[in-house]
């Protein structure tokens, strides 16, 4: 009787069958090396998704201060504190060069819409974003982020 662990090839010879698949310290060392690699790239990237944000805030309050700017030579005056930033996004009471300064108020990174403030600290006016924490003040990438 022929022995069950061999199989019998072309020439009768009796060969020991080989194993499919992987190991579980394979499987392991692979997770593992994985799992690293990964934690290196989180790290090296997170720190900078918070710069990102408040350089996209930036951008967003020089956009929006430019389109203030606008309105301004078209209607003599910035909005009032109770109109606020939704001027922009309105067509001009005078009936001016075209449509809204602006086609959509947006938020900023964080969600929240951006303040407007009439006048401003210098005169003026001021548009701000609260930062990441949402409340006044705070330093990195929860200080406030103002216009000029």
């Amino acid at each position: 009787m022929p022995d069950p662990k061999y199989r019998r090839v072309k020439n009768q010879q009796r060969v020991k069958p080989k194993a499919n698949g992987f190991t579980l310290v394979e499987m392991l060392v692979t997770v593992f090396i994985l799992g690293l690699l990964t934690t290196i790239v989180v790290l090296a990237v997170l720190p900078n998704q918070d710069k990102a944000m408040v350089q996209k805030a930036k951008a967003d309050i020089a956009t929006l201060s430019q389109a203030m700017e606008i309105y301004r030579l078209d209607n003599a005056a910035y909005p009032d504190a109770g109109q606020g930033l939704q001027a922009l996004a309105a067509p001009p009471a005078g009936g001016g060069a075209g449509g809204a300064y602006i086609k959509k108020l947006p938020n900023d990174p964080w969600g929240r819409p951006y303040q407007y403030s009439n006048p401003g600290r210098n005169g003026g006016f001021d548009i701000y974003s609260l930062g990441a924490d949402g409340a006044p003040g705070g330093e990195n990438e929860n200080a406030d982020i103002y216009s000029g």
